[in-house]
């Protein structure tokens, strides 16, 4: 049965049906499944009367009781061919689209939809030879769809064929393309057939090239599919070859069980195409061939190595600031750093990298053992790499496997022992590396330290790329200007300086004791240190701004309780002063004397060593001569040359200094600096060694409880230096009370802790007018010590390590 739109006469009013995901257009048939209560009685209502209905597209698939807002309001008249009640209770109807109309009213919304149409009624088209083109073109491209496997009306093609109305011929296309509810209304409310045929082909050239793509992606997939079947196939021809060689089954279960082993290990897509090419390799060698093993070794590292294996980082900084206080006393800065990083791995958890520092200080304050302890706090691996004394390039960067013998670097190695790839990785003694005609080390280190390089390091072995953007570097130094530049720019260097008394104290009492004790066998019922007893070992028996001394001898106390506990001895040990010397012997670590008495030409000077800091007595003599300048002590250019601009300040400034013109006609000065063993240089002895000077010039004694650092010029300015904490250590150490420095230095004042500010007087000064003024007496009280008298001074036992001024 169909209709002619021309013919068919459209009542006024209709009952309506909201249809879902669907628009119908005219002399479209099509199934409809009713199952709204409302719907189902529209259609009765149809079938009583003319069995016309309106089919409008509801706006919203999802909306189960649809409102006039939310409905379209131009549909299509449909007559209902054929009706059927299902066992569900839902209505079939088969209906054809007969005319497009609009809604001019809705007469009912309550039980079901009455609505008023007007009927649409489209302009004469006429077949122009621009409209046929589109048509042939749309057909065309139906064609090819159908080509391509899209799933129309088996008999479409004939239909069009028969079309000559480009206005049906536009919507017998749409209504079999499966348009979006939006895109066919659009093409349904159009009234002019040439823009219908437009759109329906914009809509067919996007369902094109879909559907190309489609069949592009059906074809690779096809290709992969027999290219893996034709391998399978012909390793199953090669296993038999094999098995018919006698080479046996257990060789192709070896190279199997390597090939699992690499695509398991999750690598990069080209360092797995590469690890697989080197298996094809090793698979077509004779297994006697002298490359064979070289290749499985290097295998063997490739699926080994952590590609895509990583630890979880704890993150709860509560949890990490009680494991790194568990582990070490302050070093505030550090764990300050470390928090800081996991919070802001908590924030941005998309950033793995991880940082690169640098802990510098001197020996024994912890700094390797930091790195153990973060390791600990983060959850991740750890693992040392000591650098001391590497001098080889390929240490390092690994050797290429062109050398017999040959394997990766050590930075791989640590990868491959703690098999994941962020652990925290400790570079120790960094300072310490060296080079020679193999190369030089700190250059390879410069890509592993480079956050913006190291994701993509290549060792010479592995000859891939490898990332070590997630692991955190932590390199430890004792000395700073032993690192190269470059290398010193990519690390966050964080400064340690040497523990004071109290903190040792702290320290033993919490740490050290307990350690001791447990190592040699012996428990807190044999053996009880008093604070006394620990203060005696630290200032007599130890001079060092770290810790490892100071844990021997407290180990030497114990090993003396043990040896008299296992002779018989059950008496508990108090530890106390008198009982230490008899334990440990004689101290070996005195003040000076010199430090009681203010003597003329003697100066308390500050220094920094590599291992921290140290006081060091400048003396000054004066003798018959010409007014010359003798230096003795091992002293560095720069330092001599302070010795020589207080001189000259010195003879410039005579009368402001009330020195006689004649005294240096008559005299000339010797100035020492004790412990000659020992190289020293550097600026910020100047102002001692001008007090030193005028203090012998003008028969001054210098105050014995004062000490002093700071850079000299000739117009007697003082000028800032460096190593501040240290320096104030050492003066705390050594009983000073009063420390001048440069004025410039009071902002480095808030790195030093509150217990040296509460036990040191410190004293800035701008001339060296202020210097003088605080360091020399103003009542000398009669006769006058001279240095020539005492040539104290000297700081017996001191280590032979440079010393900086």
């Amino acid at each position: 049965m169909s209709f002619n739109e021309n013919t068919v006469e459209i009542p006024s009013s209709l009952p309506m049906i909201p249809v879902r995901d669907l628009v119908v257009f005219p002399y479209m048939i099509l199934p409809l499944f009713v199952g709204r209560e409302s719907s189902i009685k529209a259609v009765e209502t149809a079938l009583a009367n003319n069995r016309m209905i309106f089919l409008a597209s509801q706006k919203e698939f999802n909306e189960e009781n649809p409102t006039p807002e939310t409905i379209y309001t131009t549909g299509t008249v449909a007559m209902i061919m054929r009706m059927r009640k299902l066992a569900d209770g839902r209505v079939k109807i088969l209906v054809q689209g007969v005319a497009k109309a609009r809604i001019t009213n809705y007469l009912s919304a309550g039980d079901s939809f009455v609505v008023q149409v007007e009927k649409i009624h489209e302009p004469a088209n006429t077949l122009t030879v621009e409209i046929e083109a589109m048509m042939r073109n749309t057909k065309e491209m139906v064609e090819k769809l159908i080509s391509l496997g899209k799933m129309l009306t088996p008999d479409i093609l004939l239909i069009l064929d028969d079309v000559s109305d480009p206005a049906r011929f536009a919507d017998l296309v749409a209504s079999n393309l499966g348009l979006k509810v939006s895109d066919a209304q659009t093409i349904l409310e159009m009234s002019d057939a040439k823009e219908r045929l437009l759109l329906v082909n914009e809509y067919l050239v996007s369902e094109l090239e879909v559907m190309q793509m489609q069949s592009r992606i059906r074809n690779t997939a096809k290709d992969e599919m027999t290219k893996s079947q034709r391998e399978y196939f012909l390793r199953e021809q090669l296993r038999a070859i094999k098995n018919e060689l006698g080479e046996g089954e257990a060789k192709a279960d070896e190279f199997e069980e390597l090939r699992e082993r690499i695509l398991s290990a999750k690598m990069a897509p080209d360092v797995e195409t590469e690890a697989l090419k080197q298996l094809q390799r090793l698979e077509r060698m004779h297994p006697d061939a002298s490359e064979a093993s070289m290749i499985r070794t290097y295998l063997d590292w490739m699926a080994d190595l952590p590609w895509s294996t990583g630890t979880v980082d704890n993150l709860d900084l509560v949890h990490a600031k009680k494991v790194l206080d568990e582990d070490h006393f302050e070093l505030n800065k550090i764990k300050e750093r470390i928090l800081e990083f996991l919070a802001v791995r908590q924030l941005k958890t998309n950033d793995l990298r991880g940082p690169i520092l640098c802990f510098a200080g001197p020996p024994g304050v912890g700094k390797t053992s930091l790195g153990k302890s973060i390791a600990r706090a983060m959850g991740r691996a750890y693992h040392r790499i000591s650098l001391g004394g590497v001098k080889d390039e390929a240490e390092i960067r690994g050797h290429r496997r062109t050398y017999v013998g040959a394997m990766p670097g050590k930075v791989v190695q640590a990868l491959k022992a703690v098999k994941t790839n962020n652990p925290v990785i400790v570079l120790d003694e960094i300072d310490k590396l060296g080079s020679d005609f193999r190369g030089d080390p700190s250059a390879a280190m410069l890509e592993v330290l480079d956050p913006e390089q190291n994701n993509t390091f290549r060792d010479n072995y592995l000859n891939v790329d490898f990332d070590l953007s997630n692991a955190m570097f932590i390199a430890t130094a004792n000395v700073i200007e032993n690192i190269p530049q470059a290398l010193k720019d990519r690390m966050e260097l964080i400064q340690l300086s040497g523990y004071t008394e109290e903190d040792k104290l702290n320290i033993v009492k919490k740490h050290i004791i307990d350690r001791q004790m447990e190592s040699n066998g012996i428990t807190k019922d044999n053996i009880t240190f008093t604070d006394e007893g620990i203060r005696t070992i630290i200032t007599g028996y130890t001079r060092e701004s770290g810790l490892r001394n100071l844990e021997r001898e407290v180990g030497g106390v114990c090993r003396k309780v043990a040896k008299e506990l296992v002779l018989g001895n059950k008496d508990k040990v108090v530890v106390t002063p008198e009982v230490v010397e008899k334990l440990l012997g004689p101290v070996k670590f005195m003040r000076d004397e010199e430090m009681h008495e203010d003597l003329v030409g003697i100066v308390n000077g500050l220094a920094w060593t590599a291992v921290g800091g140290e006081v060091l007595f400048i003396e000054a003599v004066k003798m018959k001569g010409k007014g010359g300048l003798v230096l003795t002590g091992q002293l560095g250019d720069v330092m001599k040359e302070s010795a020589h601009a207080a001189m000259s300040y010195a003879r410039a400034n005579a009368k402001a200094l009330n020195i006689s013109e004649e005294w240096f006609k008559n005299y000339e000065i010797h100035v020492h600096i004790p412990a000659g063993a020992i190289p020293k240089d550097g600026p910020s002895a100047g102002i001692t060694m001008a007090t030193s000077i005028i203090s012998l010039i003008t028969d001054t004694p210098v105050r014995a409880d004062v000490a002093m650092t700071g850079e000299f010029t000739l117009t007697g300015r003082v000028l800032p230096i460096g190593g501040l904490k240290e320096k104030a250590l050492a003066a705390l150490r050594y009983g000073v009370k009063d420390v001048i420095i440069p004025f410039a230095n009071v902002k480095d004042l808030s790195d030093i802790p509150e217990e040296f500010k509460k036990k040191l007087n410190f004293i800035p000064v701008k001339h060296i007018d202020e210097v003088l003024a605080v360091a020399l007496k103003k009542d000398s009280g009669g006769a006058k010590k001279k240095a020539s008298s005492n040539t104290g001074g000297s700081s017996s036992k001191r280590p032979k390590i440079a010393v900086s001024m």
